[in-house]
């Protein structure tokens, strides 16, 4: 059995239960939080199958729920935070939405921050003292050709600025960040038509998040280990 702890953001579906099920079947403790865990059917399967899984309800957006988990934990050293939980709203131009604008941001782009300011001792505590956010290709200025999609493109291109501030504020503390592109998946958000399968999207990224220290902490690499430019 594992001596490590990993707490995961959106572990309902996606590459969060993906996320859940690698580090699981690897023995860690997995600290798997979702907005609802009564309808989280899948998840609710991993955790009766194993016995290291926890679920615990958070909803990202409500900054008091962070605090009040953080304050559940707080004898709990976690090795690992991973930020996956997102909202992609349709956008595009000539039809921004300023309150589905404002949720984003507070999901994708602030809810992070907060994940990181409320469990930055869980983290200091623990062996491996690592922060992984998912964040896009559609949050890199230097990779947009194609336009559209406004408000999810401005709220990863803010959280990859959080990031890269929290590499450095967070050193001090011996605590490692790093900002993942997962690859266009096939799965709820991503869609049918994306080009990898959530599991060889959760593996890559389980292998960049291993790697990580504080000698390359504060980069933004993609699934294939490949650094990708702001």
């Amino acid at each position: 059995m594992s001596a490590f702890t990993v707490l995961i953001t959106g572990a309902n579906r996606g590459l969060g239960l993906e996320f859940a099920k690698q580090y699981a079947t690897e023995g860690w403790r997995v600290l798997a939080c979702c907005r609802q865990p009564q309808s989280a059917i899948a998840l609710q399967a991993l955790a009766a199958a194993h016995h290291n899984v926890q679920i615990f309800s958070l909803d990202v957006s409500d900054f008091k729920q962070i605090e009040t988990l953080a304050s559940t934990l707080h004898d709990t050293p976690i090795d690992v935070l991973i930020n996956n939980a997102g909202v992609y709203p349709e956008s595009s131009f000539g039809d921004s939405d300023e309150t589905a604008w404002a949720h984003a941001f507070k999901v994708n782009s602030m809810a992070p921050l907060k994940m990181a300011e409320a469990f930055v001792t869980h983290l200091s505590k623990s062996q491996l003292k690592k922060i992984a956010t998912l964040s896009s290709k559609m949050g890199s200025i230097d990779d947009t050709t194609s336009g559209e999609s406004y408000i999810y493109r401005t709220s990863k291109c803010a959280v990859n600025m959080v990031m890269k501030n929290l590499s450095i504020d967070l050193k001090p503390y011996g605590i490692s960040v790093v900002t993942l592109h997962p690859g266009w998946v096939r799965t709820e958000m991503g869609g049918p038509n994306g080009l990898i399968d959530a599991p060889e999207s959760a593996a890559g990224l389980r292998t960049v998040i291993a790697l990580l220290n504080l000698g390359n902490s504060g980069k933004f690499i993609a699934f294939d280990g490949k650094e990708i430019a702001w």
